[in-house]
This record gives C-alpha cells, structure tokens and sequence, in this order.
C-alpha cells in the first residue's frame, strides 16, 4: 500500500480496488414517485444552473474513459430518460476512444418510444425497475399508475437490440415480498434477466428501517419453493449480484444484498452525480467536486487528478452495521444508482 494516491493511471484507491464502472446521473427528477425513494411531494430538485450540461457531462466521461481506465458507463437518475439529450449524450459517449460499454438504469415509462433511437445512438442494454406485476399495487408503491407503461417499456427494448434486458426488483415486507416467484416466472417467460435488491437506506424520507427489510435469505427461500435453484458457475468478479442457475439453466436470477452480504471488497464503481460531484460510494457522506473545476477552466489532466485524489480516499466499506453509520444526505434520486 502506498501512502499517496497515483498521479497518472487508473482508478485506485489505498486498498488495492480499481473503479472501472462509471455511474453517471443525469437527472435528479423521476416521473414516478416510489415510496422508498421519494416523499409524495415537497421534495426539492437542483436548481437548473447546477446541473451538468450535455457538453460537460460527455467531456468528464471522456476523462473518465480515456485517462483514467473505466471500461463501463452507466447513466442513471432519478429517471434519465426525462432527460431531452440523452439520445445526444449516448451517440457522444459511444464514439469516444476507447469505446465503453454503455448501459441505462430505468423505470422504463417511454422507453418503447426511445429505445430503437437509444440502440442507434450506442447504448448496449437497458436495466429497468420493476417491483410488481399487480396494477393497483404499482399504483400505490409509485403514486402513478403506470404498470402497463413500463412492461411496454420491457418489450420495447427488446425488440430494439438493448440486450439482456435486466429487471431490478425491491421487495418490501407487508407491500410486495409475496412477488418473488411471480417476478421469476414473468422475467423467464419474457427471456429478462432479473435481480433483486435490498432496500437500501437511500430514501429521501429517511424512514428505512433494517428490521423490516426482506433479507436476500428470505427472497431466496421464496424462490426455492417454486425452483431449483444451484449456485451459478460463473466468475462473479465486481458484479454487485450473486447469480444462481434457475431449474438448471441457462436461465439465471441475481440478488444484490448490499446490506447483509456486502461486497464492498470487490467494488470497482464511481460516480459522478447530475450536479458534478464525485461520490466513491453510495452511501458516502462526502463528495468531491468537479463542476467547479471544470467551469474554471481546468484541463482534462487536472480534472483526472482531482479524480484520483477522490478515489484515493474511498472508504474499505459502507458501514451499515456500523452504529456510527449514518445515512447520506442525499436521496438515491439525487446520487444515481
């Protein structure tokens, strides 16, 4: 371990990780209005100023990707696909040198419009939020209803190419957690890959409470009362998910349990919030800015170093089972996933 961070290269920070994946949020606004991530109302967004533009997010990722090793991009929100460039952004980030793998994390409402121009642009595949298939209970878990959108969204994309198509799914006890094998079944039936999550505090409300989180042992028994399922042979490497083959496969269903079996050891992810703002987690209680750097003329060099210096300083864990550990002031809308 060296005691300074590097002054030219990769990622790395003082416990021997490198952050090849790139989080990029475009937006702090959603057009739903989950109850474990936003209150129904009275949530306040950036100002306009403060939010990255077209140009200025397309030149931080091309620091990102050129100068500093990250291999993966990942735009995320809020709900990016309100943002009216992104087609724009996609096509630029696309055509950088060496070409990321591009990625999109949605609740899918407009993505069967989008996601044929989306493909064209570059993006490679799409995740969207998905966490149950009953019409009133999305009502009331999104404030909107919406279901038949976003299955529309799921079938949009695809049949335009953005493959595999990934459905992320909370559960939540007493809401949902009766959905695990009803969500497996439509995920296989659609040929979707799907993963589950546990809740996070991450809510804007701050009112998660780890007692009532459906743990990813609970959400596997329920899976195992309607399939097979054996521990996928696959090197799981930085992925966030623990993948099992279902009935022997190929099929496969993933759960990220970011709080009872955290991988934090392994995480190769960075973050650039829609404001500018490095976070080297997600639950991190400090930020380092690189909209002010950039407005002031710095150049991709210094950008890159002050980057480093962030990176460097990146926590060995989220300290969730920390009693000390509190909760980011920031929302998961206001950080990107």
């Amino acid at each position: 371990m060296t005691a300074a961070p590097p002054t030219d290269g990769v990622l790395a920070d003082r416990y021997g990780r490198v952050a090849r994946d790139l989080r990029v949020s475009l937006t702090d606004k959603c057009n739903l209005r989950c109850t474990y991530c936003m209150p129904a109302e009275g949530l306040a967004w950036l100002p306009g100023p403060q939010l990255l533009g077209d140009d200025e997010i397309v030149r931080l990722v091309g620091v990102a990707v050129r100068l500093l090793g990250v291999t993966e991009v990942r735009f995320t929100g809020g709900e990016p696909l309100i943002r009216p460039g992104l087609v724009g952004i996609v096509a630029a980030v696309a055509a950088l040198e060496p070409r990321p793998r591009i990625s999109l994390t949605t609740n899918g409402i407009g993505l069967d419009r989008l996601a044929p121009a989306l493909r064209a642009a570059g993006l490679d595949r799409v995740n969207v939020s998905l966490d149950t298939l009953d019409p009133q209970r999305f009502a009331r878990l999104t404030r909107r209803p919406r279901l038949a959108d976003v299955l529309g969204g799921l079938a949009g994309a695809a049949a335009a190419g953005l493959t595999p198509v990934k459905i992320n799914s909370v559960l939540m006890r007493g809401v949902n957690d009766d959905e695990a094998p009803g969500l497996l079944r439509f995920a296989l039936a659609h040929g979707y890959e799907l993963r589950f999550i546990e809740q996070m505090p991450l809510d804007a409300q701050h009112g998660w409470d780890r007692r009532t989180m459906v743990t990813a042992d609970e959400i596997l028994a329920s899976l195992r009362g309607e399939f097979d399922l054996t521990p996928d042979p696959a090197e799981r490497g930085a992925a966030p998910a623990e993948t099992w083959l279902v009935d022997g496969g190929p099929a496969r269903v993933g759960v990220i349990a970011s709080v009872t079996r955290p991988f934090c050891g392994d995480c190769d992810r960075t973050r650039l919030t829609a404001d500018g703002q490095i976070r080297t987690c997600l639950f991190a209680t400090e930020e380092s800015d690189l909209r002010g750097a950039l407005r002031a003329g710095a150049d991709d060099d210094e950008l890159a170093r002050r980057w480093r210096v962030a990176t460097w300083e990146k926590r060995a864990g989220h300290g969730i089972d920390d009693p000390a550990f509190l909760q980011p002031t920031r929302p998961m809308s206001a950080i990107g996933g």
